[in-house]
């Protein structure tokens, strides 16, 4: 291994987001979605897919956060390169031990770094810390990529599937993923 990639691995982190980061955050998700989801999304809702729209809407979230919501950031040095966001599940049939792994974006151009793992082991241990006993997500159906990552870390289909968008958006089917939170 290079003395880069060494000093690289050595400036990686995950921490609890601030107010600061909610720029880096919506900027993220903006060249994320924009990347991964042209074909999913379309029309209106990928207009709306703007960094600041975002950051606002992450900054109105983190001020608002109530007991088990978590904003996380992975950062590469000083640099915010992804986020993850958990939460109690919101579904209909969720319990009291239920959680959801509300979003996990990492910029695309550091992709296939760690971060995303380092996310998602954060955002269960946030998550387990908070009481919480399973770990929900939901993904678009037909992004393979994503599921393919989730499902290598222990997270599969429980069968519960939605549909969004309509009017001048297509209809984006989603899948839930879930999977149980192991004791410490």
């Amino acid at each position: 291994m290079s003395e880069d990639a060494l000093r690289l691995g050595a400036e990686t982190s995950v921490r609890s987001a601030t107010a600061g980061d909610t720029a880096a955050i919506g900027a993220i998700q903006a060249r994320a979605w924009h990347a991964d989801y042209p074909d999913l999304l379309r029309g209106a809702t990928l207009a709306r897919a703007g960094a600041e729209d975002f950051a606002a809407a992450w900054r109105a979230a983190l001020a608002s956060a109530g007991p088990g919501q978590v904003l996380l950031v992975a950062c590469a040095g000083v640099m915010v390169v992804g986020f993850a966001a958990v939460t109690p599940s919101a579904d209909a049939d969720a319990g009291p031990q239920d959680g959801e792994l509300r979003a996990l974006e990492v910029d695309p151009a550091h992709r296939r770094a760690g971060h995303g793992s380092r996310l998602l082991a954060a955002a269960s241990d946030s998550l387990r810390q908070n009481g919480f006993r399973s770990m929900r997500c939901w993904v678009a159906a037909a992004d393979e990529p994503r599921r393919g990552f989730l499902a290598s870390a222990g997270m599969g289909p429980d069968g519960a599937r939605r549909r969004l968008g309509g009017g001048d958006d297509a209809t984006l089917t989603m899948a839930r993923l879930s999977a149980g939170l192991a004791e410490e």
